[in-house]
């Protein structure tokens, strides 16, 4: 089904306050995962709410946490997201950062034991938006790993994004590069296997180490694993985001000696930067346009399915799209929805008219 943008919205403020939260922190949480949607990434939108749920009622996930700062020393800056729902402590932690970045023009901050923080790039936007540009390297604990080393045939890390945003000029939008260090995220898995549909050709393993292409081995026993991107580049990132966002922020890594509870924790190390301070806007809005336009002028391959495209431009033509259409929910997903307001105290039935 499609549901109009503004009615998902609802859906999802009606369960998050439902569940515990302050008017504030819902609008937060459902903001994000609507734009998680809107940009493509249903992986990291509405239907992560069941995953939430049941964290909170584990006493995983806190509602109503801020976020709290660890150490200060000036351009360096450590947060503690105290398991409260990482959309809200990881904006409110970037905007701390950022302001401080347009004071220092340089900040490296540390986040660390939030709850699932989500779609990385909406933090690339949060700076785009103050005319900084951030680099962002995530770590994921407290959860069973799920993606395989390369040349591994089980898996030991997890999905490990990185996200880098830089503002964009008069002439050209922003540029906006948020992936996972795995083929696919493991959201993109779960929306696959909800829709019945196949994961893409090497992306997956089964768990006995073979080549698949079916989204349920990652979810049932034994427990498949997701590739990482590019074989050993891929994973050498992956790895790298363990040591920068896990170690370096003392929110731990995957290793095992942690708990692995099944909730979702994440870590954070950002790199904030005031292009300002470094060189002339009008060259740098030069050189980028220049350079964007050398990109985009190149012949388009007799293979290729696609346009040649700059990070970020998806994102925004499926924005275009999705606020015109609506957006897709798969009838698992909507089962999942509906089971989790009813947990809650909402009669789904109320819910039905919002489709």
């Amino acid at each position: 089904m499609f549901i109009k943008h503004q009615n998902l919205h609802q859906i999802m403020l009606k369960i998050i306050t439902a569940a515990g939260s302050s008017p504030e922190e819902a609008q937060i949480v459902a903001d994000h995962l609507l734009r998680a949607n809107l940009t493509g990434h249903d992986s990291h939108g509405v239907g992560m709410l069941p995953t939430y749920l049941r964290s909170i009622g584990n006493g995983l996930l806190i509602p109503n946490t801020s976020v709290k700062a660890v150490s200060d020393s000036g351009t360096i800056m450590v947060f503690d997201g105290q398991r409260g729902y990482g959309q809200r402590v990881a904006r409110e932690a970037m905007e701390q950062a950022i302001n401080r970045c347009q004071e220092t023009g340089l900040v490296l901050m540390a986040l660390r034991h939030a709850h699932h923080i989500g779609r990385v790039g909406t933090y690339g936007e949060q700076s785009i938006a103050a005319g900084v540009l951030s680099l962002h390297f995530v770590n994921v604990t407290n959860h069973p790993p799920v993606v395989a080393v390369y040349n591994g045939a089980d898996a030991r890390l997890l999905t490990n994004p990185i996200c880098f945003a830089m503002p964009g000029t008069e002439k050209n939008p922003e540029i906006l590069l948020d992936m996972a260090t795995s083929k696919i995220a493991l959201g993109k898995a779960r929306v696959a296997m909800n829709s019945g549909k196949d994961t893409p050709e090497g992306a997956v393993l089964d768990g006995y180490g073979n080549p698949s292409n079916d989204p349920s081995v990652l979810f049932h026993q034994p427990t498949g694993a997701l590739k990482p991107f590019g074989r050993h580049k891929g994973f050498g990132i992956a790895f790298f985001c363990e040591l920068l966002a896990g170690a370096l922020s003392g929110g731990n890594t995957i290793q095992p000696e942690h708990p692995k509870d099944g909730s979702i924790i994440n870590n954070m190390m950002t790199i904030i930067i005031d292009p300002k301070r470094l060189v002339d806007q009008d060259y740098l809005h030069h050189e980028m346009d220049a350079l964007i336009k050398y990109i985009l002028d190149s012949p388009q391959s007799s293979d290729a399915d696609e346009d040649i495209m700059l990070a970020g431009e998806p994102e925004r033509r499926s924005m275009s799209n999705r606020l015109q259409t609506g957006i897709p929910v798969d009838s698992n997903t909507w089962d999942e929805l509906l089971a989790s307001a009813a947990s809650v105290g909402i009669n789904p039935e109320t819910l039905k008219q919002f489709i």
